[in-house]
């Protein structure tokens, strides 16, 4: 008896091969896009559960009373290890590392590489596996050094290099060959070796014993340094907070210990919902507007089955003369509803495959094929298709199939009605999704231009950064600036700063900075920028009163007791005007009581993403702090190509043995606002599918409406109606459900959208513009697909439409 239900519906699909397309098609889209989003959720989920006990491992998170004193995704650099030691019974493990770059070579390659120099726990702790090499004596040699699979492969061209060596460079100018102990096999995605999750792991790990090559540490006045540990059986995070609270007070610099707290966050839950849970923002606005696409295609499908079972009543009529029972109609309405979904089910896992590497492109993250979803996964899915089908087809079942036989023999029935308001309703709800996805994608395109625009503070266009070979001290610094002059002489080079950061949010640190005379205690907390007096100008920062340390031209480091502040340093010091802070001194704290005196103001900038408001800026000279790491280099409007050649060369001559591995400034901002950018790709894709899933139902209804009026549209023909006035008649059918929809729609996505607005300091005003061009280009394409549905029929023969059926 199946098996002739399953016949049947396949000619019926046959029968109605367009509608069943549409209905394919328009839901495959929906459970694929659904799919793709799922799969990218639950694999974010997945991060950090690979590591041993990761159930028992947190990380030191910090919380800063004053802001900006220091990042909270760091702690004090001795905290994890002074936890194991003192308190053996709550803590079963732990690990610290400090990041660096730095050249690494062998032979003639070079390369900057970041480097992760970290405790000997790294392999007991997480459990990492090896390709080659003993994970009990891999960190025993203090110049050994632990690399990737992928970084062997770069170096070598093969992983068996247990043994070989790779010279590192410190920041003194000085190399030493580092024995290559073990060769890891290359980590699935973590908060160890790639902290935020940028994909900017750390792929060469050298042992805490060689900080001191590095000029590097790890005491209580570090506050970089990234700090996990692991919890024995039984403890709790709470269990924690007394030790923490206790080992601070003990320990901490006064200044620090009375404005931090150190609150350990769950390593399972830490990569998506630490660091301001950015992460989990961006799951959670993936979900909504997964639900919203799957919900329309639903609807749509939904929509055309109700639809379309109407037109079938005769064929029910026949039916029960014949001697069906109704309870083999109701068999037969669901079986073709539920082979329908299936098939649009199994489709939808050919385009998830077609799909896959398009949106993993999006999101700057891999997305796992199918097979490697859980089981569960593959018995949820078939459910689905079932209750789909099941519900889609309850009503062609169960109430068609309950109308008099007579009355479906005539093809109308005063008991079963279309529910029109219902359809209506449905196509409304779709109009409505679809304009807020538009509007929300229009607005974030508009924030996400902002971020690239002119109110940076800063001017970013043909400028260049370059990490440099470090060699931090007076006589390096020198150099440094020779060999600025020498690539300022280039033809196609307009200028070129010398500093320790570039404007990509990782500033060297904060200080407390105060006027002399006033309480320290209440200094304001200043972000840290080391630069050289090429930098405004470079940048195009204006200078609002006074001057960039000294003018361009003369001899660098000329006062060096000299520091530039930002308007927000001057006004949190108590100067309104700019102009008044120029020539006073101010006071740094632990710079042993040393005055330090304001020779320039200016404008405010945006130096960390515009999601932070402008913190106060206090630039010091490159020559007091004998530290650097980039050259920022400003180029003349031309031949990028042919600039790029020239200072290519140039490096080689001035630098040899260092890589040159630079960026655009468009490429730095776009790392910075990395998660708003796969946001708008996202809802970008998602609008196109929202298009594509609520013109698909339309382009379905019209059809339907068409075919139902066929004899209507003829009859009017022949009264005189004209081609546009038909193709009108149904434009009117549609046009009053657009504006509903867009009058809906319009409150519900500026509210959306202000409440993700607000989640930056420097953000555009809504406009009426978004909502209107929503409205406008949807109604449009409407619009042309109405036409070209219904003029065909317009232009049909009036006399073959009225000939009785």
């Amino acid at each position: 008896m199946l098996n002739n239900y399953i016949r049947i519906a396949a000619r019926k699909f046959a029968r109605s091969r367009f509608h069943s397309a549409i209905n394919v098609i328009g839901l495959s889209t929906g459970i694929a896009f659904t799919l793709l989003v799922a799969v990218f959720i639950w694999s974010e989920y997945q991060v950090n559960r690979d590591l041993t006990h990761a159930d028992r491992q947190f990380f030191l998170s910090s919380k800063w009373k004053k802001n900006g004193i220091a990042p909270a995704f760091t702690s004090l650099g001795p905290l994890a290890k002074t936890l194991k030691e003192n308190y053996p019974r709550l803590i079963a493990n732990y690990y610290r590392w400090d990041g660096v770059t730095s050249n690494v070579s062998l032979g003639d390659k070079h390369f900057r590489e970041g480097i992760q120099i970290g405790d000997s726990t790294l392999l007991s702790m997480y459990g990492f596996p090896l390709l080659h090499g003993d994970a009990r004596t891999a960190f025993d040699n203090p110049y050994s050094v632990l690399i990737t699979a992928e970084k062997a492969l770069k170096y070598f061209g093969r992983t068996d290099v247990v043994g070989r060596s790779l010279t590192i460079e410190n920041f003194s100018g000085s190399k030493k060959n580092f024995t290559i102990s073990a060769v890891l096999q290359t980590p699935p995605r973590n908060s160890v070796t790639d902290l935020l999750g940028n994909n900017d792991a750390n792929q060469l790990f050298i042992p805490s014993t060689c900080l001191a090559f590095f000029g590097r540490n790890m005491d209580w006045r570090n506050l970089s340094i990234p700090g996990y540990v692991e919890l024995q059986k039984g403890v709790t995070a709470a269990d924690l907070q007394k030790p923490l609270e206790h080992l601070i007070k003990m320990n901490a610099p006064p200044q620090l210990a009375g404005n931090l707290d150190v609150v350990p966050l769950p390593l399972l839950s830490m990569y998506r919902e630490g660091f301001g849970g950015v992460v989990q923002k961006m799951l959670y606005t993936l979900s909504f507007i997964a639900f919203f696409i799957l919900a329309m295609a639903i609807i749509n499908f939904v929509n055309m089955s109700v639809s379309r079972s109407s037109s079938r009543m005769k064929e029910i009529g026949v039916r029960k003369v014949l001697g069906s029972l109704r309870r083999q109609l109701i068999v037969q309405f669901l079986t073709e509803s539920v082979l329908l979904v299936f098939l649009a089910t199994g489709l939808s896992l050919f385009v998830y495959q077609l799909l896959t590497p398009w949106f993993a492109g999006i999101l700057g993250k891999p997305i796992p094929a199918l097979s490697a979803l859980p089981w569960f996964c593959w018995v949820i899915l078939p459910a689905f298709a079932l209750l789909l089908g099941s519900v889609a087809g309850l009503y062609p079942a169960f109430v068609l199939s309950a109308t008099p036989s007579v009355d479906s023999l005539k093809g109308t029935s005063s008991s079963v009605k279309e529910n029109i308001l219902m359809r209506k309703g449905l196509v409304s709800f779709q109009f409505a999704t679809a304009t807020i996805v538009f509007v929300g994608a229009l607005i974030i395109s508009q924030q996400i231009r902002l971020f690239f625009s002119k109110e940076l503070g800063y001017d970013k266009e043909f400028i260049v950064s370059a990490q440099l070979p470090r060699d931090w001290s007076l006589k390096g610094v020198q150099h440094m600036e020779t060999v600025r002059r020498e690539f300022a002489a280039l033809p196609g080079v307009k200028d070129i700063a010398l500093s320790y950061e570039i404007p990509n949010g990782n500033n060297g640190g904060s200080m407390g900075i105060y006027r002399p005379g006033e309480d320290s205690t209440r200094a304001i907390v200043s972000q840290r920028l080391i630069a050289d007096e090429h930098y405004a100008t470079t940048y195009q920062i204006p200078v609002t009163a006074g001057v960039f340390f000294n003018k361009a031209g003369e001899s660098a480091g000329q006062d060096s007791m000299q520091v530039v502040i930002n308007e927000t340093a001057a006004r949190s010091l108590g100067w309104q005007d700019p102009a008044a802070a120029i020539g006073q001194p101010i006071k740094i704290l632990g710079a042993s009581g040393q005055s330090f005196t304001v020779s320039g103001v200016t404008r405010d900038f945006h130096f960390d993403g515009m999601g932070s408001a402008i913190q106060p800026y206090t630039f010091i000279h490159v020559t007091l702090a004998n530290s650097y790491r980039y050259f920022s280099i400003k180029l003349q409007p031309g031949n990028m190509a042919e600039r790029m050649d020239v200072l290519q060369k140039k490096w080689a001559t001035l630098l040899p043995g260092a890589a040159f591995e630079y960026q655009f400034m468009d490429e730095t901002l776009q790392k910075l606002y990395r998660s708003e950018l796969q946001l708008k790709a996202a809802s970008s894709a998602a609008t196109i599918l929202a298009f594509i899933i609520v013109l698909l139902g339309v382009l379905g209804m019209v059809s339907i409406s068409v075919q139902k009026r066929t004899k209507e549209i003829a009859i009017r023909k022949v009264i005189g109606a004209s081609v546009p006035g038909i193709i009108r008649l149904f434009i009117r059918e549609f046009v009053p459900l657009l504006l509903l929809a867009g009058l809906i729609a319009s409150p519900l996505a500026y509210l959306i959208m202000q409440r993700w607005l607000n989640d930056y300091a420097t953000r555009i005003t809504i406009t009426p513009w978004p909502f209107v061009t929503a409205i406008i280009c949807l109604g449009i394409v409407m619009a042309i697909l109405i036409v070209v549905q219904t003029v065909r029929a317009a232009l049909a023969n009036p006399v073959k439409s009225l000939k009785t059926d």
